[in-house]
């Protein structure tokens, strides 16, 4: 029972490995999803194993001392199956949201263009590893720009995720070297604007 629990599984590309090129090609793809995402799932499974065991033993210092590498690996597998999901091939995808999406945005930020802008900036001007992501805020009803160092989830800031873009350098170097704004830049045309929308629509606005 425990087993099943804590056993995390790759979750399915909705894509071929190709199906992004030229925004990102087959060879970070295959880098990203079956070896950096593989990693998280599998050092995640790990570090749980190793956490209910210390649970077993009431050893507390050992469950303490577990939770760096539980939340960096959980957050890289959480982050993971997100953005393989709101990505879509280029000539499947929209320019931009429709229906009540958009009208949010237009509320929040103004425009689509702002919007765009602020979260590209964000993406962006992030010092080192990280994402940038367009949230969702339930109590407050607003949607909101965030960047979460590494791989924290968005959830350590109380908001819903609805749309990242993963600034680690291997999401884009092989390509775009150390161009992040060309890849920032580029990402816009494969987003899954239809899988954003129905993430919105979950988070209950």
């Amino acid at each position: 029972m425990t087993e099943q629990k804590t056993s995390y599984q790759m979750p399915e590309l909705p894509y071929e490995l190709s199906a992004l090129e030229p925004v990102i090609s087959a060879e970070i793809m295959d880098l990203h999803y079956n070896k950096h995402h593989k990693a998280y799932v599998t050092n995640l499974n790990a570090a749980l194993e190793k956490y209910h065991e210390a649970e077993s033993k009431k050893d507390a210092s050992a469950m303490i001392a577990l939770q760096a590498a539980i939340k960096f690996n959980g957050g890289g597998h959480i982050n993971h199956s997100i953005f393989w999901t709101i990505l879509c091939p280029k000539k499947e995808a929209m320019t931009g949201p429709q229906g009540s999406l958009a009208k949010a945005i237009e509320k929040d930020f103004g425009s689509f263009e702002q919007f765009k802008e602020k979260l590209s900036a964000a993406a962006t001007g992030i010092q080192g590893s990280g994402w940038a992501w367009l949230g969702y805020n339930k109590p407050l009803k607003r949607l909101e720009i965030a960047t979460c160092a590494n791989q924290d989830p968005l959830s350590t800031l109380n908001l819903v995720p609805l749309l990242g873009i993963d600034v680690w350098e291997h999401a884009y170097y092989l390509q775009y070297k150390n161009v992040r704004a060309d890849y920032v830049k580029a990402i816009w045309q494969i987003f899954n604007w239809k899988n954003i929308e129905e993430r919105f629509t979950k988070a209950g606005h």
